[in-house]
């Protein structure tokens, strides 16, 4: 982990501006209320929304990042909840339990062997008041990916969160055997998530390069609006097959008492749920809204 030095790198001016949006009161309110955690060495330090350093001891290189490059921390921000906005729904689909946390929403930046611009982004809710003495408690949002020097997404972004969901994977089917209690027992599911992550891989790449990398639907007609919308649509169709099994493997899981094993099955459960509301409502839904839209002049 080493978001904390990679950052210190960056000089807020090298960084492109942000085009500013206007931002729904659930994600002004998220941009008030969001904590950093970022790592330095073996470490994870948390950071609350005016940079103090709640957790743990601060070290050198964390001090010299909020006191010196606080501009810094505020760009990061505004790109994290301008990329929520834009290219995932994540806070809408967990609108409720945000809100009942006081629109607290937590960050955990994963920077990706980029030289500090490209991060993977682990978000979470907590209870503020039970924040830092009841921190395993947090509730995980979904992960996100940004880049700091660019903010447009080919094919809305979802490429590298199918990617990611291979990674996802193959960590869960690592952990089995020193998790469960009987792995073998489950050798059947590891083996149909596998092999339905590989072909939505293999299928979705061969999908999305027939397809724009920038779509700009408004540019688009109506013949070839409606084939795109049915490429993505075929995309979207793999993950809730996939969806399915995990369902299935995760609800045994849970009468088999596998308590130690079952919540990392959750969180890839949560992943592909919210790859599959982002198809439905960013992707989608929008294609199909301006499809009816035309066929309405």
């Amino acid at each position: 982990m080493n978001e904390v030095e990679e950052l210190l790198k960056l000089e807020p001016k090298d960084l492109p501006p942000l085009s500013p949006i206007v931002l729904d009161d659930l994600h002004q309110n998220v941009l008030k209320n969001l904590y950093l955690e970022l790592g330095s060495g073996p470490v994870l330090h948390l950071l609350s929304p005016s940079y103090s350093q709640l957790h743990p001891n601060p070290n050198p290189a964390l001090t010299e990042l909020v006191t010196k490059r606080e501009p810094l921390l505020d760009h990061v921000k505004e790109v994290l909840v301008q990329n929520l906005a834009v290219y995932s729904v994540l806070l809408q689909v967990n609108s409720y339990f945000i809100e009942q946390n006081n629109f607290l929403v937590l960050a955990r930046l994963n920077e990706r062997d980029s030289g500090g611009r490209r991060y993977e982004v682990q978000y979470y809710t907590h209870s503020p008041v039970e924040l830092l003495s009841h921190y395993e408690d947090k509730i995980y949002i979904g992960r996100d990916f940004v880049d700091l020097f660019n903010f447009k997404r080919k094919y809305f972004g979802v490429r590298e969160i199918i990617a990611s969901l291979k990674v996802q994977s193959e960590k869960l089917i690592d952990r089995a055997e020193d998790r469960l209690k009987k792995p073998l027992e489950y050798k059947s599911f590891f083996q149909e998530i596998r092999e339905s992550v590989g072909e939505i891989n293999t299928e979705s790449l061969s999908v999305l390069e027939s397809l724009p990398p920038y779509l700009d639907a408004a540019k688009v007609g109506e013949i070839d609006l409606i084939e795109i919308n049915a490429q993505y649509r075929a995309v979207a169709h793999y993950l809730i097959e996939l969806n399915d099994e995990v369902a299935e493997f995760e609800n045994l899981l849970r009468f088999k008492m596998e308590i130690g094993f079952v919540r990392y099955v959750t969180k890839f459960k949560k992943d592909l749920t919210n790859l599959i509301n982002l198809f439905n409502i960013k992707i989608n839904g929008a294609l199909t809204a301006r499809i009816n839209g035309l066929r309405q002049k």
